[in-house]
């Protein structure tokens, strides 16, 4: 199964993987919180509990010991003696530092160390146990953090009743009642590693599945270029064979062999195709090169106005041929450069070539310079086919080739446009393309000027 076929499902099944596995985090998180909050509600009862109890199991009288008369002395209407015998409220007894205190050893040993809580405690004139009006005593904030029950969760533990209260009596003479502020906030605070260890995780994944379909992608592309590649290469390589093969088939003719002009006319053609073959294969090889980052240059001081006169004189033929012109416009004041004469050659002709093949009717080739206090600045302008934004930002990948709509003429391996960005970056330069469809395409090109 090839690539361009295997890939879709290679994607649909990572993308299950992946959606999967972040959903079951999701649920996990999800049961884990819940689990949490049942927990902590759990821990906050048995603290509120442990402290009713502990406050419980402390009531006396207020010198710390029941007070016994001699009989005849109990005087049950007397005020004074009766207050005297009466057990102390846990309001009477302790203080909000004191039960705030004993709170807080009490969320310690349950492991809710660093929880922060309001309390009171109340006596209960036999309402719902939420009325816990008239107060007693209470923290600071316990009124306004009583009243917020969508976010605060609150436990309410009844103090047991006095032992001098009427039997009958099944009310509680007070209340304890502990609110955690945003407890939910403080259940997350305590899940915040694993919370972020699965999140670290899940992006983890999802960071392997783009570099995973990023390389898919490009391998895709890779092998759309390598064919591109071979059958650009094939062709480039078949029409000079086929016309070799003819020009040697014609010079076994015993008219030709006797005719000297004809002979040398096909020898020429011979001698012309091999030098193409040759200028093509020192392409390949030039670009492996590069790719390698083996090449040398070899920089010297240079005009640049001469060597771009000389590559245009070199394209007057194809011009004419095309019922094409161009213009010079050299316009820098100083043009001189410290480049490698052959590359940078290379680099002007590469790029009226591609001017010239990617040309429609009346082409026209416009070449300015101009120079800025660092930089020498070059725009070779054409009339041409233009290209698309998509084709801009690709067209200095190697071995990419434009679509050139009709035309089918254009030949070459896509490595034009690469080698010139790579020798220009190669000379601290830069090299930017500006183009339209059907209006034409402008190359802009800045190298460093030689400052002595």
């Amino acid at each position: 199964m090839g690539l361009k076929k295997i890939f879709p499902v290679i994607f649909v099944l990572i993308s299950l993987s992946l959606i999967g596995s972040i959903y079951i985090q999701i649920n996990w998180i999800l049961t884990m919180l819940e689990n949490k909050q049942e927990e902590f509600k759990h821990k906050l009862r048995d603290a509120t509990n442990y402290v009713a109890q502990e406050l419980v199991s402390q009531r006396s009288s207020p010198a710390g010991k029941v007070l016994r008369l001699k009989p005849g002395f109990f005087r049950p209407s007397d005020p004074f003696t009766t207050e005297l015998m009466r057990v102390p409220t846990v309001a009477e007894r302790y203080t909000v530092e004191d039960i705030g205190d004993k709170l807080r050893k009490a969320f310690n040993l349950v492991g809710m160390k660093n929880t922060r809580f309001e309390f009171s405690v109340s006596s209960d004139p036999g309402g719902s146990p939420l009325n816990i009006h008239p107060l007693e005593l209470r923290s600071r904030n316990f009124l306004r953090e009583i009243l917020d029950t969508s976010n605060n969760f609150s436990v309410i533990m009844p103090l047991l009743a006095p032992e001098n209260a009427d039997a009958s009596s099944t009310l509680p003479d007070e209340l304890l009642v502990v609110v955690v502020p945003d407890y939910k906030k403080t259940v997350l605070g305590e899940m915040q590693v694993m919370i972020a260890g699965a999140i670290f995780f899940t992006l983890v994944i999802i960071a392997a599945f783009y570099v995973t379909v990023n390389a898919l992608v490009r391998q895709k592309k890779l092998s759309e270029i390598k064919n591109d590649f071979i059958n650009n290469m094939t062709h480039e390589f078949k029409t000079p064979l086929a016309t070799i093969s003819l020009a040697v088939d014609a010079l076994r003719n015993e008219k030709v062999v006797q005719d000297r002009t004809k002979s040398e006319y096909f020898t020429g053609i011979i001698k012309e195709e091999n030098k193409r073959m040759n200028k093509q294969v020192e392409t390949i090889l030039q670009a492996s090169l590069l790719d390698r980052q083996e090449q040398q240059l070899n920089r010297k001081s240079l005009h640049a106005h001469v060597i771009i006169q000389e590559a245009l004189e070199n394209f007057e033929l194809q011009l004419e041929g095309k019922g094409g012109r161009s213009e010079l416009q050299l316009n820098a004041k100083d043009d001189q450069i410290f480049a490698d004469e052959v590359h940078f050659t290379n680099i002007i002709t590469n790029l009226i070539d591609n001017a010239v093949k990617y040309s429609k009717e009346n082409l026209f080739i416009k070449i300015t310079t101009h120079s800025t206090p660092k930089n020498l600045v070059i725009r070779i302008e054409d009339n041409g086919i233009g290209m698309s934004k998509e084709t801009q930002r690709r067209i200095f990948e190697k071995f990419y080739r434009a679509h050139t709509g009709n035309l089918h003429n254009v030949k070459g391996f896509g490595l034009g446009l690469s080698y010139v960005k790579t020798i220009v970056e190669a000379h601290e330069g830069r090299i930017k393309v500006d183009s339209t469809i059907g209006k034409g395409t402008s190359f802009t090109l800045e190298f460093p000027l030689k400052l002595d």
